[in-house]
């Protein structure tokens, strides 16, 4: 019986949170996964897995070992797509990670495009707002609006992002029209408890140096959705995505302002683990998205 076969076992096992489980998900006996493992444990001269009779759980030997080996195998899936992209069948799963936001708003069209356009290939979408570690959690693929720091990773920036300083005709109407960051402070604000700075709104001044604005307001959420309804509704203004309140400035329901002073180097980016074989079904999400966009947005 050959090590990545054992791999594939013990990683089942950990994934399905128990033998039985595993068996039921990939098909196979709970004895042989059993066996499987024990193999696997006894190559390696190390307990990976705590057994009782009605649970398990990792050893330290068995965190680490689990973790390298989805990487392994991933890498191996990986080279094994590559050697097949020449046959152009482009199928299988892909496990992407995307805000909340994202999704919820138009643009997620873009997800539903690429199912229609690519029936082989099955999105396992999972919606979080917290930014995941892409190996550690076995994802393919994370969809991120931010400014990218992380090195460690691949990043292609498919659409430029902005957020927007806006709130209703009566609010404007009632408090003023402020022309300085610094004036926020003294006016109502609604807080999206999802932006890492909360309360801490950041701008750039006129010589285009960091400015952070503290501020308060009546309400504090953690969505953008909920958020504009605010806005519309006049309870203050608000910090949305451009995405988000670009309908309600065009038609007049928001009224933007600050415009000078709001960071414009943030984006929309597709972003993916460093692998030397970049299996070809990722390649095709992240080209067509990087088109959508475009396509979109000239």
């Amino acid at each position: 019986m050959d090590t990545l076969t054992r791999m594939r076992a013990f990683i089942d096992v950990v994934e399905a949170e128990g033998f039985s489980a595993a068996a039921r998900k990939i098909g196979r006996s709970k004895a042989l996964l059993s066996k499987y493992v024990r193999e696997l444990e006894d190559e390696l001269g190390a307990l990976l897995l705590n057994r009782t009779t009605r649970q398990f759980s990792l050893t330290e030997a068995g965190h680490t070992y689990y973790q390298r080996a989805s990487e392994i195998l991933r890498e191996v899936e990986s080279l094994q797509e590559a050697v097949r992209e020449s046959s152009s069948d482009i199928k299988g799963r892909i496990k992407i990670s995307a805000p909340r936001t994202f999704a919820d708003a138009d643009i997620g069209q873009c997800l539903v495009d690429f199912c229609a356009e690519q029936p082989d290939i099955v999105l396992d979408v999972r919606l979080d707002d917290r930014f995941v570690d892409l190996v550690e959690e076995g994802f393919d693929l994370a969809i991120r609006i931010t400014r990218m720091q992380d090195s460690s990773l691949i990043a292609k920036r498919i659409a430029p992002f902005h957020v927007i300083v806006c709130g209703s005709p009566q609010l404007v109407e009632r408090v003023g029209r402020p022309t300085r960051p610094e004036q926020l402070a003294g006016l109502p604000c609604i807080i999206d408890t999802n932006n890492r700075t909360r309360n801490a709104w950041q701008f750039r001044n006129d010589d285009g140096a960091p400015l952070s604005v503290q501020v308060s307001g009546p309400i504090e959420i953690n969505s953008p959705l909920s958020g504009r309804r605010a806005a519309l509704a006049g309870l203050g203004f608000a910090l949305i995505p451009d995405f988000i309140a670009r309908t309600d400035i065009e038609s007049g329901r928001l009224v933007s302002v600050l415009e000078a002073f709001v960071p414009r180097d943030a984006g929309i980016y597709a972003v993916y683990p460093h692998r030397r074989y970049l299996p070809a079904k990722v390649r095709v999400l992240v080209d067509y998205l990087a088109k959508w966009f475009r396509v979109r947005t000239h």
